[in-house]
């Protein structure tokens, strides 16, 4: 059961508040940068949009396919908005006893009105279901629940942002709250490139190895490729002190074997043929380091680490 709190809840008590610092850049397909682009310029462009009668949006709903990144994304934004990032957890919200999830709800826009931050629904899907007819009680308290929502989103006038690996499962009514609606798919290659290079460094690849190794990690998503690259330099730090093979088979077959893409996602080459996949024939081993690069090569590798995920300038105040 939830802890029910009182109108004098801290934000903290709700989930996990993440400072500004602690952002990180993320790697994304042209049209959601696109999209993000003009959200943060409209949002600094507010009293230019006021003398036409609007105002900015302050409300995104990012869904698709888990493990792409929409917390890392919902992060970055809240950095440069120059506010903390609220991710709040369905489980500190819902209660087993009638009203206690609503209520919940309430105390959480109330926290956040004294001490602001960007809320951050993750798994929204858990208190914004789609309402049904039904006269039981479980099915009452859980329309109660959107109900509550929907009058809270409403009347809040900070940023919400709420992900949601199923969208299909939202209230239209919650849906269409939400100004904007950004699909966030699995990256294409030059994104996988990119991220790729960004968890590989300090080690780094020549540029038709990253190409190739990016071809065969297609449909993957950036936690797969993250835990891909980490799993790389775990193991050529670990291996040689616990007698583990090093040969580039012996670690690939490791690595592959811990990390396992998500069902609903497919499954790349790399992992449906492993070592016999080509990508790994073109593959320098040991995995060199950055610096020992030559040249141009050493340059393109670190492009991911180097150069910003978001080659378009993102706006702020003072920029």
């Amino acid at each position: 059961m939830a802890r029910r709190y009182s109108s004098g809840a801290d934000p903290s008590d709700f989930g996990d508040l993440l400072s500004p610092s602690e952002a990180e850049e993320p790697i994304l397909a042209r049209p959601v940068r696109a999209a993000l682009l003009e959200w943060l310029t409209e949002i600094w462009a507010a009293e230019e949009l006021l003398a036409v009668g609007l105002k900015p949006r302050r409300r995104a709903l990012f869904h698709g396919p888990p493990g792409t990144g929409k917390t890392t994304l919902a992060h970055h934004l809240a950095a440069r908005l120059g506010l903390p990032l609220l991710v709040v957890r369905p489980e500190k919200l819902v209660d087993s006893l009638l009203g206690g999830t609503g209520r919940n709800i309430g105390a959480l826009f109330e926290a956040v009105r004294e001490e602001p931050a960007v809320l951050f629904f993750d798994e929204f899907e858990a208190i914004a279901a789609a309402r049904q007819p039904g006269g039981r009680d479980a099915q009452r308290e859980m329309n109660s629940v959107v109900n509550v929502l929907l009058q809270r989103i409403e009347g809040h006038d900070g940023f919400i942002i709420a992900a949601s690996n199923f969208a299909r499962s939202l209230d239209p009514a919650i849906w269409r709250r939400f100004e904007l609606q950004i699909e966030i798919e699995v990256p294409g290659q030059e994104e996988r490139e990119r991220i790729l290079a960004r968890y590989l460094a300090p080690f780094g690849l020549p540029a038709a190895a990253l190409a190739g190794l990016a071809r065969a990690c297609d449909t993957a998503s950036p936690a797969l490729l993250r835990m891909l690259c980490e799993g790389l330099k775990r193991n050529l730090v670990i291996g040689p002190q616990v007698g583990w093979p090093m040969d580039r088979d012996g670690v690939f077959d490791r690595v592959l074997a811990a990390a396992v893409p998500h069902p609903d996602l497919g499954r790349p080459e790399l992992w449906t043929r492993g070592r016999k996949a080509p990508a790994l024939a073109g593959l320098p081993w040991p995995l060199p380091r950055l610096d020992d690069l030559p040249g141009i090569e050493a340059a393109e590798s670190a492009g991911g680490l180097l150069r910003p995920a978001v080659v378009v300038p993102w706006p702020g105040r003072g920029e």
